[in-house]
C-alpha cells in the first residue's frame, strides 16, 4: 500500500486556519467574541462554508491566483455569515470591534494560506512531495502533458516517459512498447498512469484499468487535443481514476451562483444608496432642475432578464424631447445639456439604476441593456444576441471596461459587445465581477460619452 501524505493537506489547512481563527481572537480579548456561544457558531460556520466554497479541495495545479480567487469567494460567504450572528442573536444591541476582528481574521489566514502554497511549491520543485508518472500513448495532448510535467517542477510530477506503438525513438522517454509497462510500473514505483485515447482501444483501457486496480495505480485519460482544450467542455473525475468530458454548464446554471451574485448586488447597492446616493443625489436633482425643465429622473422601458420588460432609471441628461426613446445620443447631440454631458461622460447618470437592482430588475454587473427598438434590430442583425437575456442586464459591464462604451456607429461595434457579454456570461465569477467594478470607476472620468 503506497502511502499518500497529500490526502492529509486539507486536514491540516482547516486545523490551522481554526487555530489562527481562535487564536486570533483569544489575543484580541473581547467578551462579545471570546464566549462560547460565538466561538462555536462561528468555527462551526467555518468549516460549512468551506464545504460550499471547496476552500480546501486542494489539487496540485493550484496557482496563486486560483488561491486568491477561493478566498475571496469563502471571505465574501464568510463575512456574510459573521455579521447574521449578529443580526439574529445579538439584534438591536451595539457590538464593537467587528471591523478590527474580520480584518485580522481575514489577514492572518490569508498570509498564511500564501506562506502555505508558496512553501509547498518549493518543497515539491526540489523533488519532494512528488508522483511519479508515465503516458501510455503518444499524440499531441501527450507530448502537451509531459512538457507541463517536466518544466513545471513545483507541481511535484515526475515524468518517466512514453510507451507506445507508434514511435521507435531511442530517447530516455520512449520506455518502450505497449507490452511493456506493466513490469516497469512496478519496478520504478509509478504512482500515476496516463493513457492517451487516441492511441489505445477500449480493450487496452480495460486491461490497464484493472492492472491499476490490482496494484493501488492512479490511471487518467487524455482525450484528444481538440477535446481536451475546448472551452465548451469540462473535465470530471470518478473516484480519482477516470477523467471525461462533458458540455459545460453555464455559471448561471448553478442555482448557487445566482443566489451569491444576488446577495452581493444586495449588499453592494445597499452601500451605494446609504453612503453615495443619500447625499449624491440631493445635489444631481437640484442641478438638473436649475439647468433646464422637467423631471430630474428619466424613466425608460427596457428589456431585461429573459426579454421582460422594466421601467429603467437615470438621470434626465437631455432637453425633453420626443425621440429619446428612439434615437441614442452621439457626439455632439444638440439635445443633451451641459450638465447631462457631464452625467454622462463619469456615468453619473446611472447611478439612480441601483434602486434597480435593488427591486432585481438589474444587476451591478451584467450586459448593458438597450432601447427596445434597437434590441429588436439587434435580434435580427447580431448572432448571439439574445444569449444576453439569459442573465438580468447590468448597470456597469465587461463591454464597457473593454472600450465598447460610446456611441454604436458601424456593426463591429455592437457585435464586438456582444462578443464581451457572452464571454462573460460564459466565464462569470465574483471574482470577475470585482475586476470590471473597479475598472469602471477607473474609466469615469474619460471623455467619451456613451450611447445608451
Amino acid at each position: 500500500m503506497k502511502k499518500r501524505y497529500s490526502t492529509y493537506i486539507p486536514i491540516l489547512l482547516i486545523c490551522i486556519d481554526l487555530l489562527l481563527i481562535n487564536t486570533a481572537l483569544f489575543f484580541i480579548n473581547d467578551k462579545e467574541y471570546l464566549n462560547l456561544p460565538f466561538l462555536g457558531y462561528i468555527n462551526l460556520y467555518w468549516i460549512i462554508s468551506s464545504v460550499i466554497t471547496q476552500l480546501y479541495k486542494f489539487q496540485r495545479h493550484y496557482n496563486y491566483f486560483k488561491l486568491l480567487s477561493l478566498l475571496i469567494t469563502h471571505f465574501f460567504i464568510f463575512v456574510l455569515g459573521f455579521f447574521s450572528f449578529f443580526s439574529i442573536f445579538r439584534e438591536g444591541e451595539i457590538v464593537n470591534n467587528q471591523t478590527k476582528v474580520l480584518v485580522t481574521l481575514i489577514s492572518c489566514i490569508t498570509l498564511f494560506r500564501f506562506l502555505f502554497l508558496f512553501a509547498l511549491k518549493k518543497y515539491r520543485a526540489q523533488g519532494n512531495n512528488f508522483r511519479k508518472v508515465v503516458i501510455i500513448g503518444h499524440d499531441k495532448s501527450a507530448v502537451k502533458l509531459a512538457e507541463t510535467f517536466t518544466k513545471e517542477k513545483e507541481l511535484g510530477y515526475e515524468f518517466l516517459g512514453y510507451f507506445s506503438d507508434k514511435i521507435t525513438s531511442t530517447t530516455d522517454q520512449y520506455l518502450g512498447d505497449l507490452k511493456r509497462y506493466e513490469d516497469y510500473i512496478l519496478l520504478h514505483d509509478v504512482d500515476e498512469i496516463y493513457c492517451s485515447l487516441t492511441e489505445l482501444k477500449k480493450k487496452h483501457i480495460k486491461k490497464i484499468k484493472k492492472f491499476a486496480n490490482r496494484y493501488n495505480r492512479v490511471v487518467k485519460l487524455i482525450p484528444n487535443a481538440n477535446e481536451l482544450y475546448n472551452k465548451n467542455v469540462v473535465t470530471e473525475y470518478y473516484e480519482d481514476s477516470l477523467l471525461v468530458l462533458k458540455v459545460k454548464k453555464m455559471p448561471f446554471e448553478f442555482v448557487e451562483n445566482r443566489i451569491a451574485k444576488r446577495v452581493f448586488d444586495i449588499i453592494f447597492s445597499f452601500f451605494v444608496c446609504v453612503f453615495i446616493i443619500s447625499w449624491l443625489y440631493p445635489i444631481i436633482w437640484i442641478i438638473i432642475k436649475l439647468e433646464s425643465k422637467g423631471p430630474a429622473i428619466f424613466k425608460q422601458k427596457r428589456e431585461g432578464l429573459n426579454g421582460n420588460e422594466f421601467i429603467c432609471y437615470k438621470f434626465r441628461s437631455m432637453h425633453i424631447n420626443s425621440q429619446a426613446d428612439k434615437i441614442s445620443a452621439t457626439k455632439n447631440d444638440t439635445r443633451v445639456t451641459k450638465f447631462g454631458s457631464f452625467l454622462r461622460r463619469t456615468s453619473l447618470d446611472e447611478v439612480p439604476q441601483f434602486f434597480n437592482v435593488l427591486l432585481g430588475d438589474m444587476s451591478v454587473v451584467g450586459p448593458r441593456p438597450h432601447m427596445n427598438e434597437h434590441s429588436k434590430q439587434f435580434d435580427k442583425e447580431v448572432l448571439n444576441y439574445m444569449k444576453r437575456k439569459s442573465v438580468k442586464p447590468g448597470i456597469t459591464g465587461l463591454a464597457q471596461v473593454s472600450g465598447y462604451r460610446g456611441e454604436i456607429r458601424k456593426n463591429s461595434d455592437i457585435v464586438n459587445r456582444v462578443r464581451f457579454d457572452v464571454f462573460y456570461i460564459e466565464n462569470w465569477s465574483l471574482n470577475l465581477d470585482f475586476k470590471i467594478i473597479l475598472k469602471t470607476f477607473l474609466h469615469m472620468f474619460k471623455t467619451e460619452e456613451k450611447a445608451y
